[in-house]
């Protein structure tokens, strides 16, 4: 990065520039203009090892000497008391110790008029202001406050653009694809004007398009200053100040401009912003946007899992080894930039090793090619997974080393995963082990063939090249069908906790929607938000938002379709785990289940079953009394109505201060069967009392 702070010793010898400047002008104005007079500047010039200020701004804003020495006079009454007095001198009122541009041009050396027109530099980038409400000539010409302060040697951006644009740091973390993008980025840049022309970054990976941008700006001998389109005001005066005081900064930093469209999009005020200012301009968008102005595009996605692998290693350094597998978990779990991997990393406790990346970075990148860049870490919310022993801890013991860093690692990145999701859908804390699944051997088989392709995705895509082939569909999709109680939601609990991911259960009533195109928007964010990876999506009784398309009749018929296409589309391309629950698998439309990779049908259980659900349906610590297991199993009824059944009747206990017993049962029983509407048979209850 470039800096952009100043030598002390320069700023000394500057400043007595400046003093001897000031001096010569106030002997101008006491000779009345007509000659200059012989002060020994040049003792002062002799100590500065690097052009004064003064000298930089002349040459960077192209002034004439006429307009240097305005911009002196104007400074240098905001510095010098004695100054200031002449000026007042000059306009026969010693209360008006201003300068005027009627003073310069009777005073100072080759004076034009057009120094003070909009379109010279005086003006047209506000270095100086003429007070309003007075003629040209008698209003006061006051230089602007940083320019005046640049000219003391302090070189810091406009304090009313502080609040709205920062400083990127060099990414000393980058993932190899953007580095690549940096320099092709770079390579067309070079053969345009460098004022003409928009790069345009689009992508899912808000961070990585700064390092990108940030690479290239280094590579020019500039420094990146990001800017987010909802942080801009609305077309109007502020707007237009914005536009102005950037140009300025622009040139006073040797600055190139980001703009951030990552949540707002491309706004009105984005769109004037980049018709009206120069280049270098960098855009960065989610999507790819039209433009009205010449661009270059390209793509900066977040690292696929290869990439994510080689950032875990470097940023675990030598102790990457320790993590038997950890590694490959989260490349192949979550979608992090490498600055979050960095950062996730550090915030672990984990020492790892710094290379000089500012050095090196863009000359590897460049042999590589043959030719000559949205959450604070440190805030993260703690999860059920770091204890191994913990209801929610991961089962695969890859994950856990002697101190289980893997595990407190991989609960780290669950947590920074987290927040977009949680006002997008329903979180559910999974409870459920395979213990307490009572289904057929062949269901729990599937259950767990599912399980174990999520486990080693990073094997058979990566390492065997699976992904080379193209990377849509290499999500895992899974739809549970079956009868309402037969146990879908908890398998997937099940396969949450055992994955040791956060499961969300998508609201339905939140996503669909009856305005065109509502509906789309609302699973793109929902999709979006779980693409960071972590996160179980479990789409419950999706017959109602994934069912047959229609022949289309009407206009409504065709956008109903359009939106199962756009879902089709999205499951598909997914590369988490989504489960899709139905109570009428005969309602979803077929392709849709020829893209899912897994059917789990969930029978309504048998006596046997239901038999081994009532058997492990209390809790051990809830007092029981005279339980005849066999016969509550004449009680044909799934297992969520069997738990409501338990759950009344252990109440029903609690009142009469006695154990669960059959009699408590049946007063429950009678319950649900009056708000199921199906009354009991004597045979489901004979022998119960």
């Amino acid at each position: 990065m470039i800096d952009i702070e100043t030598k002390p010793a320069w700023v000394e010898a500057n400043q007595a520039y400046l003093v001897a400047q000031f001096a010569r002008l106030k002997c101008r104005l006491r000779a009345g203009g007509e000659a200059y007079a012989q002060e020994p500047t040049g003792l002062a010039e002799a100590t500065l090892e690097e052009p004064p200020a003064i000298d930089r701004l002349c040459e960077i804003f192209a002034l004439s000497a006429f307009e240097r020495e305005v911009l002196l006079l104007c400074a240098g009454v905001e510095m010098d008391s004695e100054l200031a007095a002449l000026c007042g001198s000059a306009q026969g009122h010693p209360q008006r110790n201003h300068a005027t541009f009627g003073i310069a041009m009777a005073t100072l050396a080759e004076p034009h008029w057009s120094a003070l027109t909009l379109s010279r530099p005086l003006r047209r980038f506000r270095l100086v202001e003429l007070e309003p409400m007075h003629g040209l000539t008698s209003a006061p010409l006051r230089i602007d406050e940083r320019i005046l302060h640049y000219l003391a040697g302090v070189n810091a951006l406009d304090p009313r653009l502080e609040a709205l644009i920062r400083l990127s740091p060099f990414p000393e973390w980058i993932a190899e694809d953007h580095k690549l993008v940096a320099v092709q980025a770079l390579q067309l840049l070079a053969s345009h004007p460098a004022d003409s022309e928009i790069l345009h970054l689009c992508g899912d990976d808000p961070q990585g398009q700064e390092d990108a941008a940030a690479l290239v700006a280094q590579a020019s001998n500039r420094n990146l200053f990001t800017l987010r389109a909802e942080d801009l005001p609305a077309p109007g005066p502020d707007l237009d100040q914005l536009s102005t005081l950037w140009q300025r900064e622009a040139l006073l930093l040797s600055g190139s401009l980001l703009i951030q469209c990552a949540r707002s999009g491309v706004t009105a005020s984005v769109r004037q912003i980049l018709q009206r200012l120069p280049g270098p301009l960098i855009l960065a968008t989610p999507e790819p946007v039209r433009l009205d102005r010449a661009f270059f595009r390209f793509d900066v996605d977040k690292p696929a899992p290869a990439e994510q692998r080689r950032l875990w290693a470097k940023a675990l350094g030598s102790g990457a080894t320790s993590f038997n597998g950890a590694v490959d978990a989260l490349s192949a779990q979550f979608r992090f930039s490498a600055k979050a991997i960095h950062s996730t990393a550090a915030l672990a406790g984990i020492s790892h090793q710094r290379e000089p990346y500012q050095t090196v970075i863009l000359s590897e990148a460049v042999d590589r090619t043959g030719h000559g860049e949205a959450k604070n870490p440190s805030s993260f919310e703690s999860c059920n997974y770091g204890d191994p022993s913990s209801p929610g801890a991961p089962q695969d013991d890859k994950l856990q080393s002697g101190t289980d860093q893997g595990g407190f690692l991989w609960n780290i990145c669950c947590s920074l995963a987290r927040p977009r999701m949680e006002n997008l859908a329903q979180r559910i804390l999974p409870r459920a082990g395979w213990e307490d699944l009572v289904l057929p051997e062949l269901q729990i088989q599937i259950l767990r063939q599912l399980a174990s392709q999520v486990r080693h995705r990073m094997k058979v895509y990566e390492t065997w090249g699976f992904s080379a082939q193209g990377r849509r569909g290499l999500g895992v999709s899974a739809l549970f069908s079956g009868e309402s109680g037969t146990g879908k939601t908890m398998a997937a609990e099940v396969l949450a906790r055992e994955l040791a991911l956060d499961l969300y259960r998508i609201d339905l009533s939140s996503v669909v929607s009856k305005y065109i195109g509502e509906t789309e928007k609302n699973l793109k964010q929902v999709f979006d938000a779980a693409e960071e990876g972590g996160v179980l999506l479990l789409f419950d009784e999706a017959d109602a938002l994934f069912g047959k398309r229609s022949e289309v009749k009407d206009s409504h018929d065709r956008y109903a379709n359009i939106e199962v296409s756009y879902l089709l589309q999205r499951i598909e391309a997914y590369q988490g785990l989504s489960v899709l629950t139905t109570n009428l698998k005969s309602s979803l439309d077929k392709a849709f289940q020829r893209r899912l990779r897994f059917t789990v049908n969930f029978p309504f259980p048998d006596a046997a079953h239901r038999e081994a659900i009532w058997r492990r349906i209390f809790p051990p610590q809830t007092p029981t009394q005279g339980l005849d297991h066999a016969r509550l199993a004449q009680l044909n009824v799934a297992g969520g109505n069997i738990r409501n059944i338990a759950m009344n009747a252990a109440f029903a206990a609690a009142e009469s201060g006695t154990p669960v017993q059959m009699g408590h049962l049946l007063q429950a029983a009678r319950l649900e069967a009056q708000k199921i509407e199906r009354p009991l048979s004597e045979a489901e209850t004979r022998g119960w009392l």
